[in-house]
């Protein structure tokens, strides 16, 4: 394979390898999306609860996929290859952290959640934290939803960017229209199906991602000579040393530990906890989890792994463009048919992350604001209504911080999940295993907790220590040492809580 020094010339070569078998392939990908939406509008008419929550009545896999596809994103399939081209193997460490998060949240949150959650009749997770500590005023609610538009947004954003640098190489078109014609595809569907047109499409699209990331690195490896990942890495002065370069020893352990903390996110992250709330029975959960953690496995090697076999094959790449190697290796290596089912598991990859998030965020809008503040008596065709455009709203916004066409899909990422980890893990935590804790203490540690990540990322100590570590630790710190001097007393809350644990067991 001949080394590429000329990154635009490299998308110009991609685009070039497009052929009509490319787009007519793409194009039923799209439209299969879009079908989905259209038969799951009846039955996401009839109520929020069907729209938002599908009725609760997902199956293992549905559930399964949908919770990995939805959290891994474009992300998996450019963000972590481009950080893994650039920095080496010790990268892998993100995986690592993923991978334990992954299957703490399947084992100690999912139960709990699903059924504390009808427990106390929540559809969103800032009206179970309000619900859950009876907090006056609905302060958590709003902190909450404040929060999960502010992150979600951002998180969005990553995704929108995602989408414009797949269809500008892809189609050679401007990246601002790109970034357009994606967001349009991904509200239409989400507008239409609500929560089960989200989940049916991600299991599609789980699916279809992890076929593109088995396959890829597999051809890729058999057109490389032996050693020449090595080599590639020694010219670009980037160590294939499993620990992250340093100037001491305990140094390059915090920089593994910074990198596997993004395990911390996953107790926080909204999109992925509405999995759990949605899934017909604390039952199958034990099911969903082995066929999401097999998934997860597979999915982060291959990840890595693409990372890798790409130095050798194309050089000198940006911080920008590098995120495009999976992009360039599917033009270079595969008949335009193929390539243009890989080329569809990138924009699967990024839309059932957005479509979630827009999902989840346009329910807050919705539960946390509209219905809890503005209009508590209005009928289930106005929510209804106010949430659809609350995702016209929130996707626009998106855009328009997408339209940069240099921002960075795995940095974007990288705040927004922080944040979710930093703001709300210790809460889901405490909320689901600490009976004496109280609205008080929950409140002020998810301010602190959010407060600490900003001010660590303001003043870029995020260079030797991710934002989410002091952020998530604040929090937890805050939360314990106030759930001593505000302990829950209100006797109903507690008899609640011990119902729901009572239920899990039964289950």
């Amino acid at each position: 394979m001949n080394t590429v020094d000329d990154a635009a010339a490299m998308l110009t070569r991609t685009a070039a390898h497009v052929s009509g078998l490319t787009y007519v392939t793409f194009g039923l990908y799209l439209l299969l999306m879009v079908l989905t939406g259209l038969y799951f509008y009846k039955r996401s008419k009839n109520s929020v609860e069907d729209y938002l929550l599908g009725g609760r009545g997902l199956g293992s896999w549905v559930t399964a996929l949908s919770a990995q596809a939805s959290d891994m994103s474009g992300w998996l399939l450019m963000g972590l290859p481009g950080a893994v081209y650039l920095f080496g193997i010790n990268q892998a460490w993100i995986a690592v952290g993923l991978l334990a998060g992954t299957w703490l949240n399947w084992l100690v949150v999912a139960p709990r959640l699903r059924v504390y959650t009808e427990e106390t009749d929540s559809l969103t997770i800032p009206a179970f934290l309000n619900k859950r500590f009876r907090c006056p005023r609905n302060l958590i609610r709003i902190l909450s939803a404040l929060l999960t538009l502010f992150f979600f947004t951002i998180y969005a954003a990553s995704g929108l960017v995602g989408t414009g640098k797949l269809f500008e190489s892809m189609f050679g078109i401007d990246y601002t229209v790109a970034v357009l014609v994606g967001a349009g595809v991904m509200v239409i569907y989400t507008l239409l199906g609500g929560f089960l047109a989200v989940c049916w499409t991600d299991l599609f699209q789980g699916a279809l991602m992890f076929f593109a990331i088995v396959v890829l690195p597999l051809v890729a490896m058999s057109t490389l000579e032996p050693g020449s990942v090595a080599r590639a890495y020694e010219v670009k002065n980037v160590t294939l040393s499993a620990l992250p370069p340093a100037e001491s020893t305990g140094a390059a352990l915090l920089a593994v530990f910074s990198l596997a903390a993004w395990g911390f996110g996953y107790f926080g992250q909204p999109h992925i906890l509405v999995r759990f709330m949605g899934i017909k029975s604390v039952r199958l959960f034990p099911k969903a989890t082995a066929i999401a953690i097999v998934w997860v496995i597979i999915s982060l090697a291959g990840a890595v792994a693409i990372g890798l076999l790409a130095a050798p094959m194309y050089a000198n790449l940006d911080r920008v463009t590098c995120e495009n190697v999976f992009i360039y290796m599917i033009g270079d290596l595969f008949h335009p048919l193929i390539g243009g089912v890989f080329l569809a598991a990138i924009l699967a990859a990024i839309m059932s992350t957005i479509d979630s998030q827009l999902l989840v965020s346009s329910s807050s809008l919705t539960e946390d604001f509209y219905v809890s503040l503005l209009r508590p008596k209005s009928q289930a065709s106005e929510q209804l209504l106010v949430s659809r455009l609350s995702v016209v709203v929130i996707t626009l916004i998106a855009c328009a911080l997408a339209f940069d066409r240099n921002s960075s899909i795995f940095e974007l990422v990288t705040f927004a999940w922080g944040g979710f980890g930093a703001a709300f893990g210790p809460a889901i935590l405490m909320g689901l295993y600490s009976r004496r804790s109280s609205w008080i203490p929950i409140l002020v540690g998810m301010a602190a907790g959010t407060a600490t990540l900003l001010v660590w990322k303001w003043f870029g100590l995020n260079s030797f220590l991710y934002e989410i570590v002091p952020g998530f630790v604040v929090n937890l710190i805050v939360t314990s040492a106030l759930n001593y001097a505000f302990p829950q007393q209100n006797p109903e809350i507690l008899a609640e809580f011990d119902d729901m644990v009572a239920k899990v067991k039964v289950k």
